[in-house]
C-alpha cells in the first residue's frame, strides 16, 4: 500500500495544482466579501456550498487523473452523447424567474431547486470528442491535401452544430462563444491550411464590423429586433458600446463594476471593503471585488497566477508524446483563456457582459467542477507522462 501511495504521489504534478489551489482560496475570500455585503443572511449557506463544490471537484479531478489513456479514449463518445442529452433538459426543466432575470434557459431547475448547468460539463465532453476526432482523421494522413482540411472541418462542424443549436434554443450566446473559442484552438493546432484560416477569419471580422455598423445605424436596433434578436441581447450590446449613457438603466451593472474597479486604485481599499453596489458580483462580476479590495497590485497577481497555471499546462503538453492529450490540453487552455479574457474584459468595459464566470474564482458549482475536471485531464496527462518515463527507465535497467 505504501509503495502504491508513493508511486501515485511521485506522478502528481503539484506545480499544476498549486496555482489552482491559490485561485480557489482567493475565490472563497472574494465570494465571502461579496455575499457578506450583499446577502449576509445567506453567507454560511453559500460558503458551505462553495467548499462542498471544491471538495467534489477535487475528488472528481483525482479520479480523472487516474484514467488510463485507453479508458478515456473509449468513454469519450459516450460522454459527448450524454452531454448532448443533458443539454436538452433545461429546455423543459427551467425556472421562469431565472429565465426572466438572465434571458436564458441554461440551468436545470426542478421545482424550486436549481441543480446545475449542463453546458458547463458539455465543454469537457466537447473537448474530448473534438480531440478524438482530430486524431482519428489525421493518423492515416501521409501527405496532407486541401480535401483533408475540408473533411476535418466538416467533422468539426457535425460535432459542433448540435451543441450550438441547443445553446441557441437555450439563448445562451456567452457559452456558445466559449465553444467557438475551443474549436478555434483545435483548428489552429490541427494544421488546417493557413489560407483557409485567413479566409474564414476575414469573413468573421468583416461580419462583426458589418454587424456593429448596422447596429449603430438609426434603425439598427429595430432591424435586429425584428430579425428575432432578444431585447436583453440588444440591451447588453448597447450597454457595452455606450455604458455611461445608460448608467441608470441597462448599463447599471457594467458602469458600477467599472467604477468599483477604478476606485480600488493601485493598492486597493483593504480587505472586506466594498463601497459600491454591483449586481451579481459574487459570480459574473467577481473581479470587481478583487480589484476594489486589492487594487491594481492584487489584480495583477491574480493574472500572474493564471499565467503560471497556463504555463504549467503548456509545459505538461510539450512533455507528452500523445496527440490525444495534446489536443485535449489545447482545448482546455483555450476554454480557460476565453473565460478569463471575457470575464475580466466585460468587468472593465472592454467587452459586453455575457455571464461568463471567472475560472476557480466565481461562485457557482457547475463551472467550478467543470474547470476542476479539466485540471484533472491535464493531471492525467502529466501522470501518464511520468508513468511512461518510469517504464522506460525500468526497461533500460533490465537491458543493462
Amino acid at each position: 500500500m505504501k509503495n502504491i501511495k508513493k508511486t501515485i504521489d511521485n506522478r502528481i504534478d503539484y506545480l499544476l495544482i498549486l496555482p489552482v489551489f491559490i485561485l480557489l482560496i482567493i475565490g472563497l475570500l472574494a465570494v465571502y466579501i461579496a455575499i457578506n455585503h450583499d446577502y449576509p443572511q445567506n453567507l454560511t449557506t453559500v460558503l458551505a456550498q462553495q467548499v462542498l463544490w471544491i471538495i467534489t471537484g477535487f475528488a472528481l479531478s483525482f479520479i480523472v487523473m487516474l484514467f488510463s489513456t485507453e479508458f478515456l479514449w473509449k468513454i469519450t463518445p459516450f460522454l459527448y452523447i450524454l452531454g448532448l442529452g443533458l443539454m436538452i433538459l433545461p429546455l423543459f426543466f427551467y425556472s421562469p424567474q431565472l429565465v426572466s432575470l438572465t434571458g436564458a434557459k441554461n440551468w436545470i431547475t426542478i421545482g424550486n431547486t436549481t441543480l446545475f448547468q449542463p453546458s458547463e460539463f458539455m465543454k469537457i465532453s466537447y473537448i474530448l470528442m473534438l480531440s478524438q476526432a482530430t486524431v482519428k482523421l489525421q493518423q492515416n494522413i501521409v501527405n496532407r491535401y486541401f480535401k483533408d482540411d475540408l473533411k476535418l472541418l466538416l467533422v468539426y462542424g457535425l460535432l459542433t452544430l448540435p451543441v450550438l443549436f441547443l445553446l441557441a434554443l437555450q439563448k445562451d450566446l456567452g457559452t456558445a462563444l466559449v465553444f467557438i473559442a475551443i474549436l478555434s484552438g483545435l483548428i489552429l493546432l490541427s494544421g488546417v491550411s493557413w489560407q483557409l484560416i485567413v479566409f474564414v477569419t476575414t469573413i468573421i471580422i468583416s461580419g462583426s464590423v458589418g454587424f456593429l455598423a448596422m447596429f449603430l445605424s438609426p434603425m439598427g436596433k429595430s432591424f435586429f429586433y425584428n430579425l428575432g434578436m432578444d431585447t436583453y441581447q440588444i440591451n447588453r450590446i448597447s450597454a457595452w458600446l455606450s455604458p455611461f449613457d445608460f448608467a441608470d438603466s441597462i448599463a447599471y451593472q457594467q458602469t458600477q463594476g467599472m467604477i468599483s474597479i477604478g476606485s480600488g486604485g493601485f493598492t486597493g481599499k483593504g480587505l472586506n471593503v466594498v463601497d459600491l453596489s454591483v449586481p451579481v458580483r459574487e459570480s459574473d462580476m467577481i473581479f470587481t471585488v478583487i480589484a476594489e479590495n486589492f487594487g491594481f497590485i492584487g489584480s495583477s497577481l491574480l493574472l500572474g497566477l493564471y499565467l503560471f497555471l497556463i504555463y504549467r499546462m503548456i509545459r505538461v503538453t510539450f512533455e507528452s508524446n500523445n496527440l490525444f492529450y495534446t489536443y485535449i490540453s489545447t482545448g482546455f487552455i483555450m476554454m480557460i483563456l476565453f473565460h478569463i479574457f471575457e470575464n475580466i474584459g466585460a468587468a472593465i468595459g472592454v467587452l459586453p457582459l455575457t455571464g461568463i464566470p471567472l475560472p476557480f474564482i466565481s461562485q457557482g458549482g457547475s463551472s467550478l467542477i467543470s474547470n476542476l475536471l479539466g485540471v484533472g485531464l491535464i493531471l492525467s496527462m502529466s501522470y501518464q507522462n511520468q508513468k511512461n518515463k518510469e517504464s522506460f527507465i525500468e526497461e533500460q535497467g533490465s537491458i543493462n
